[in-house]
């Protein structure tokens, strides 16, 4: 059996070259990308076995990145390493298309095993957020979503993005848009939101996963 071609994406370059450096024996690491968009334009590109994600990416967070990559790499799996343990990013994140999650912290041991399963059509939860699964489907309990399920997938890009720190303009030449129609949006999203300041968009992006906590 061929090795499995990996992408890697992380906004930190020293997890990229640990992972690199964890998989290299067992995987063919064809790139590394450090923010949600730059990752999506190499898996199209590359057309990778598996793509690894972390739920806060810049520019484009990991939920959104995979769901647009399932669009266009079907057949392509997706393995989320991420610092969010709340079964409400597990929940988002296997709704995306992910078929694994496993935490940073627990990477180092896992990660192969995640690659392994994932490639023999298995799915792999780390068990450090598994049991919270588990226990929600003996008690009946709906699995948490995310609150933000009221925005459309370009809202949360232009939320993103402002959260991030771009101006209107950039921000409209980075989503081939107009810039009223980035202010639209914008001003849309606040009105939904109940929010009246980049600051509070800002602490919300943060809150929901759409923003890298440094």
């Amino acid at each position: 059996m061929s090795r499995p071609r990996v992408l890697l994406g992380d906004d930190h370059t020293l997890v990229l070259d640990g992972f690199r450096k964890l998989l290299e024996d067992q995987c063919e690491i064809v790139g590394a990308a450090e923010d949600g968009r730059t990752l999506l334009r190499m898996a199209q590109e590359l057309q990778p076995d598996i793509v690894t994600l972390d739920i806060s990416m810049p520019q484009l967070n990991g939920v959104d990145a995979a769901k647009k990559l399932k669009k266009v790499l079907p057949h392509t799996k997706l393995i989320f390493v991420t610092m969010h343990a709340d079964p409400a990013y597990v929940n988002e994140a296997f709704k995306a298309g992910a078929s694994g999650y496993l935490l940073k912290r627990s990477a180092g041991s896992e990660l192969r095993q995640a690659i392994q399963s994932v490639m023999e059509g298995q799915c792999y939860v780390t068990p450090l957020v598994a049991k919270g699964l588990v226990q929600s489907v003996i008690t009946g309990e709906r699995p948490p979503g995310l609150k933000d399920q009221s925005l459309t997938a370009r809202q949360r890009e232009v939320l993103q993005l402002v959260a991030e720190g771009m101006t209107v303009k950039e921000i409209a030449s980075a989503l081939d848009l107009s810039p009223k129609t980035v202010e639209f949006h914008k001003s849309h999203i606040m009105m939904q939101l109940d929010l009246h300041t980049t600051a509070e968009l800002t602490k919300y992006a943060l809150v929901h996963g759409l923003l890298a906590s440094e």
